[in-house]
């Protein structure tokens, strides 16, 4: 438990990031999550409409610190990746 006041604000300022970047979180796997989806039902054209969606979400939340630059390249190429297979 935090005794200074200085990490007691800490502390508090931590908790209230942490919402924020498990909604973000939780957004951005939901997009994914959703044009997977899509493409399986055989519905690739309209998950290629949600790739920009996707893609702003997956950039915000690497901006943010939420994931890191790398991880957010390689959500997008797969994303991509995936897309486009079903979509020939």
């Amino acid at each position: 438990m935090a005794i200074t006041s200085s990490a007691k604000k800490a502390h508090r300022s931590s908790l209230n990031k942490r919402v924020f970047n498990e909604r973000r979180r939780r957004e951005m796997r939901g997009v994914i999550k959703e044009a997977r989806k899509l493409v399986t039902s055989g519905e690739a054209s309209e998950a290629k409409n949600l790739l920009p969606r996707a893609y702003k979400l997956i950039d915000k939340a690497a901006k943010r610190g939420v994931i890191k630059k790398n991880t957010a390249a390689r959500h997008k190429s797969r994303l991509t990746a995936f897309v486009k297979k079903s979509s020939k």
